[in-house]
């Protein structure tokens, strides 16, 4: 594996989430009884985990022969050139300068990104745009994957 890192939820969400049913348990315990109040908690809790880990569960990695983002994956020989993006250039690209044609796997608490020309004339996506923690390493172990398989 080049490059491998997973989109996970950042702790303040999980701060203010647990804060959010905190305190829907003090609104919830105000007007029901205990037993009432705890179960709702419980509820909320549990749909609060599974919403945070299935939104940060996208990987973004590159191995020797294939770049994959989420659920798309595409062969190192098909993508083209990669630009790591600061905050504002991953903002135009999502927005102003967005082609709709293109695949997105963007989270909105990682501000950095990296855009992926795809190289494949049969593929009507022209890039891919994919938030990273680590843009520059993703673009290097695109481009060292790249050039491994111009190799041969």
């Amino acid at each position: 594996m080049d490059y491998a890192e997973r989109l996970t939820v950042p702790l303040r969400w999980w701060v203010q989430g647990t804060m959010f049913v905190a305190s829907l348990w003090l609104a919830v315990l105000a007007a029901t009884p205990e037993t009432v109040a705890w179960s709702v908690t419980a509820v909320a809790m549990a749909v609060l985990v599974a919403l945070f880990v299935s939104y940060g569960r996208p990987r973004v990695s590159v191995d020797g022969t294939t770049f994959r983002a989420g659920r798309a994956h595409i062969p190192l020989e098909l993508v083209g050139p990669a630009t790591a993006l600061d905050a504002d250039g991953v903002r135009r690209q999502a927005g102003v300068d967005a082609d709709a044609r293109a695949y997105l796997l963007l989270r909105p608490y990682l501000k950095r990104g990296v855009r992926v020309d795809i190289a494949d004339p049969a593929d009507p996506t022209p890039y891919w745009l994919v938030s990273s923690r680590r843009p520059d390493a993703l673009v290097s172990a695109l481009e060292a994957g790249r050039t491994r398989q111009a190799a041969g």
